[in-house]
């Protein structure tokens, strides 16, 4: 049974899971953090509206004690004591006057833990407690009210915790909404975060498969073409002369494969860091020249003119052989695109900013749609996909992994490498190396 394709576009299952794992993530510790967050916040208004709700008991206890003791000096008497406490009005606090026997003078009945507090008031001076009653969380204070002819009373304010509490679930309220909506928010910036985030991810996904179905085609077409010659030349028995040319062409589409592959592979370990770059202090103009006598065998058979224009002294810190190489690919490319007749100029050139390596040719040139896509790996300008196979190979036999390490040799030695073309009158490459150190390199990196 096939799989369904997958459209054009679309994510990858793994990248799409990706994401929603990272969205999860941020949205749960965002959730985590509020939670802690409101946890703390809580805790911190509790503890400070305790603590402000205590003082208050306190001051209504002193209220009320102090009334009480001017009461009793003007009128000594249970009476003036009761006048007091029912004078004296604050609001949501309960205020009683309790003698030394637990009975309030206000009130008919005392809870429990009151008449305990009160006593432990009259022992100690002043008490604090908190309990429940009926279901309600009261707190409560105690003072101990010294009156004339030693007797002593205790000033009891007691408050509803929960009924003073239910005024700030408005502010709960606001803050859970709050949070809510932050999450949802939290959720959407996280999504689109984690996408920003594998964004680059998927786009090496994207270049590695379209990376990897380039060299397949690119590996098929030499196969094929050897399992083509080897299977016409076994058709019936040929002269000497003619399983020459067809060994011939083998070996050439060998070659080519030869060199596909190496490119791949230098690719590859370029791409996982493991090329080494063996720096030390050599000079440009030395290897470019060396890289011109190799590439004017090229140049002689297809009728190009190899000019050595400008060259300086210039010394770099690079490796010699990636240079070398370097210097070949730009060479290559500029007389593969050039016809017979035209001309191919190199020069190098020093200056305080560094050096410049130039390689400028007659050739077909570049439209300007494909410019910014040469240096892409098996981009080739042309959309024709087929091979030359004469003796003599046409420009559209190149499979666009050239300039991809001409870019990959010239960021490793620190320059950038610029291009410019007008179509039907030519092309110039030009890299721009650092100049060398004050200390030659003797070291590998």
């Amino acid at each position: 049974m096939s799989s369904r394709p997958r459209r054009p576009g679309a994510v990858p299952r793994p990248l799409a899971a990706l994401r929603r794992r990272l969205t999860a993530w941020y949205v749960g510790t965002f959730f985590a953090i509020l939670l802690l967050l409101g946890i703390g916040l809580f805790s911190t208004i509790t503890g400070r509206f305790d603590g402000e709700l205590d003082a208050s008991l306190v001051v209504a206890s002193k209220e009320l004690a102090r009334v009480a003791q001017a009461r009793d000096r003007a009128s000594p008497g249970t009476t003036a004591l009761l006048d007091s406490s029912l004078d004296l009005r604050i609001p949501d606090r309960t205020l009683m006057l309790i003698d030394t026997l637990g009975r309030a003078l206000n009130h008919a009945s005392v809870p429990q833990r009151v008449e305990d507090l009160a006593r432990s008031a009259l022992r100690d001076g002043s008490a604090t407690v908190v309990f429940t009653d009926s279901s309600r969380l009261l707190r409560a204070h105690a003072q101990r009210v010294e009156l004339t002819g030693g007797r002593a009373l205790a000033a009891v304010a007691v408050a509803d915790e929960i009924e003073l509490e239910d005024r700030y679930a408005s502010l709960i309220a606001i803050f859970g909404a709050a949070a809510f909506v932050a999450l949802a928010l939290v959720a959407v910036g996280g999504w689109l975060l984690a996408r920003k985030s594998t964004a680059p991810v998927e786009r090496s996904v994207a270049h590695m498969r379209r990376f990897m179905a380039d060299a397949a085609h690119e590996l098929r077409t030499p196969i094929t073409v050897v399992r083509s010659r080897a299977d016409v030349a076994l058709q019936r028995p040929r002269d000497a002369a003619e399983y020459t040319q067809a060994l011939t062409g083998i070996s050439r589409e060998t070659e080519r494969l030869g060199q596909i592959v190496e490119d791949l592979l230098m690719l590859a370990r370029a791409d996982a860091g493991e090329r080494p770059i063996e720096r030390r202090r050599v000079f440009l103009d030395d290897i470019v020249l060396d890289a011109a006598d190799a590439a004017r065998v090229i140049a002689d058979r297809k009728g190009v003119r190899l000019e050595v224009a400008d060259f300086e002294e210039s010394p770099v810190d690079g490796d010699a052989a990636l240079l070398r190489q370097l210097a070949i690919i730009l060479l290559d490319n500029a007389i593969k695109y050039t016809a017979c007749g035209g001309l191919v100029s190199i020069s190098v050139r020093s200056s305080a900013v560094g050096t410049a390596l130039s390689v400028a040719d007659t050739g077909i040139g570049i439209d300007p749609v494909h410019l910014r896509h040469v240096f892409e790996r098996f981009y080739r300008a042309d959309s024709s996909r087929t091979r030359d196979t004469s003796p003599h190979p046409s420009a559209s036999e190149g499979v666009g992994l050239g300039l991809s390490i001409a870019r990959w040799i010239t960021e490793e030695h620190g320059g950038a490498i610029t291009i410019e073309s007008t179509p039907g009158t030519g092309t110039t490459v030009t890299v721009q190396l650092p100049p060398a150190s004050v200390e030659p390199l003797v070291s590998s990196s």
